[in-house]
């Protein structure tokens, strides 16, 4: 049965729509005790805090009200498009101030597993520019054919093609390992949503035959494991916040956190009915971490 430590709305639509949802499905929410009361905070960017150049409403607010509390921050990213100075100068110009070491990405993750796993191999990499520079900065040493390929890393790329396609089926045909940065089908946009890694993996599992088990970034274990180093706080003193079931809420719940969607990003209320993932709370959007702070009993 639903433990009627319903998390407060009081009077609000929404109240009603997440508790009709919470009894439904049983998910545990709270009542009364607000979400700034967490010593760790994880946060997903894309969908989350902002969509493309402009940031979710009440977002910024959110941010400061909690540093104001001195909580422990994280920003996770699975792109890697992007480096994560990019990230800091994206938050701070929406007016949001963090550091560099506030920011975890795959790339951080794959790097840390390279040289703990893989400290000489020849690594052949699907991915853009900004990722190989970063693995390359880091002594990563890449293969210069398939026949010489130790290990191949899959990763997100706008300009992924048939020679990728082909160089990595040669390379695994012939032994090589495969992990991958992150398995995100889509990426959120102002306008809908563009194709991601999953794309990549999707097409290497199909002409390999073999599925791609080891993943960098969310939900995989080792980005859990890697966020909570950093913050330095216990799984169940930490919420992570994001809007995909699969990956941020899944990360979340496997390692023992709070998880809070949000559906600001790719996640429809229909989605959530449908899924098995079930978060601890749900949220219009961050800005609701304020507003059940306000609203609590």
């Amino acid at each position: 049965m639903l433990n009627r430590r319903t998390l407060s709305v009081s009077g609000s639509v929404f109240g009603k729509r997440l508790f009709d949802f919470c009894r439904k499905r049983e998910v545990l929410c709270l009542r009364g005790e607000g979400l700034d009361h967490f010593a760790g905070y994880i946060f997903d960017l894309d969908g989350t805090i902002y969509l493309g150049d402009h940031a979710i409403e009440g977002a910024p607010e959110t941010i400061r009200h909690l540093q104001s509390r001195n909580r422990k921050l994280l920003f996770l990213t699975n792109k890697t498009i992007e480096s994560r100075e990019y990230y800091v100068k994206k938050l701070r110009r929406l007016g949001i101030d963090v550091t560099i070491d506030q920011l975890l990405s795959p790339a951080v993750v794959t790097i840390r597993y390279l040289h703990a796993h893989y400290p000489n191999a020849n690594v052949y990499v699907i991915g853009e520019k900004v990722f190989k520079d970063e693995l390359e900065r880091s002594g990563i040493r890449f293969a210069r054919s398939p026949d010489e390929t130790d290990l191949v890393v899959i990763s997100w790329d706008r300009d992924f093609h048939y020679r990728h396609l082909n160089d990595a089926y040669q390379a695994i045909r012939r032994g090589a390992e495969v992990i991958a940065t992150h398995p995100d089908r889509t990426c959120p946009v102002p306008d809908g949503a563009v194709p991601d890694c999953g794309g990549m993996i999707g097409a290497v599992e199909g002409v390999t035959g073999r599925k791609v088990e080891v993943i960098m970034g969310k939900p995989s274990r080792l980005m859990a494991l890697a966020a909570l180093d950093i913050l330095g706080v216990e799984a169940s003193s930490c919420l992570m916040t994001g809007d995909r079931l699969e990956t941020d809420i899944l990360m979340g719940r496997q390692s023992g956190m709070n998880t809070a969607l949000v559906l600001t990003g790719v996640t429809s209320r229909e989605d959530l009915q449908r899924s098995d993932i079930e978060p601890t709370f749900v949220l219009e959007s961050v800005r609701d971490i304020l507003s059940f702070r306000e609203r609590g009993n």
